[in-house]
């Protein structure tokens, strides 16, 4: 699909083109959760409307700032390739920047919201819900192949998927890309939204000194310990240094929401730190940058440092 080309000057600048966003995926991803979160930013929000309908919604809707339409490729559009036929016309009937967004999930995951809500899976028919997943995977993968946006829902919460939503299409964002940095922990399996991921367990362990164990990266002693690693302070502006140029690359490819994710063993010393640290110092450069620390409170700790920085 094509947006309002930014190299057009006839076309309205980017923040001043209504927005347009169109939701589908896989069945039990989260599309109704995702169309909430869009309505909380200040989306009309419509779920299941005919893609045939759409330019007459948008037509009577045409102060609207913006708008979102939950579509279920397995149902009254009558699959992916119509669809994107439809979606297609779309681009050439309206004056909105239309952006498509697909819902994943991992297999097992969707199985269990099937299990857990006794909902039928619309592609399984009489046979197991994983039959209906395989089916439905297939059926649906040009419109995976043709999003503008994938996002995998796995492990996300609904405030996640909102945080992800809010950095792609929040109404009123100030313009450059938007840097989400997050600490993790290995034990408990890589960010799937990660754009890109550091391992700093290469530094010393505050978790094998005793005083210091019970801390977190956010506490005082355990930031001055790592301060004190002889290869900490060359690796860090190594880092800013790399990402200073790089962000506005990925900005300069369409990129408006960059996930940075820093982990380490445990989750609650090292990657806290340098996550909190690498998201000052980005918003000292000028980026817009939010930090949270994801498992940290599975270790006990707090997660004082989410929001802004």
């Amino acid at each position: 699909m094509q947006a309002i080309s930014d190299l057009d000057p006839a076309a309205p600048a980017p923040s001043l083109v209504p927005r347009f966003v169109v939701v589908t995926g896989l069945s039990g991803a989260g599309r109704s959760t995702a169309l909430k979160a869009l309505e909380d930013l200040g989306y009309e929000t419509v779920e299941n409307l005919p893609l045939a309908l759409v330019p007459a919604l948008l037509g009577a809707r045409a102060s609207a700032q913006a708008m979102a339409i939950g579509l279920a490729p397995l149902g009254r559009d009558l699959g992916a390739d119509a669809a994107l036929a439809a979606l297609d016309g779309l681009d050439d009937a309206t004056k909105r920047r239309l952006r498509l967004v697909f819902l994943d999930c991992a297999d097992d995951k969707l199985i269990q919201r099937y299990t857990e809500t006794r909902h039928r899976h619309p592609a399984a028919g009489d046979r197991p819900v994983s039959d209906g997943i395989a089916l439905e995977r297939r059926l649906v993968w040009p419109l995976r192949a043709r999003a503008d946006l994938a996002i995998d829902t796995t492990a996300l919460s609904p405030g996640d998927l909102k945080r992800l939503l809010h950095g792609h299409f929040a109404i009123d964002s100030a313009p450059g890309i938007a840097v989400f940095v997050t600490s993790f922990s290995y034990r408990h399996g890589l960010p799937r939204d990660a754009d890109l991921v550091l391992d700093v367990r290469f530094l010393r362990n505050p978790h094998y000194v005793a005083a210091l164990a019970p801390l977190t990266g956010l506490d005082a002693a355990v930031a001055a310990f790592i301060d004190a690693d002889p290869d900490f302070a060359g690796f860090f502006e190594r880092l800013c240094g790399w990402l200073g140029p790089l962000l506005p690359r990925y900005e300069g490819e369409g990129k408006s929401y960059f996930t940075i994710a820093i982990g380490c063993t445990g989750g609650r010393h090292r990657s806290v730190y340098v996550a909190g640290l690498l998201g000052a110092r980005l918003a000292e450069m000028g980026f817009r940058v939010s930090v949270d620390h994801r498992d940290l409170e599975r270790g006990g700790g707090s997660r004082a440092m989410k929001g802004k920085s």
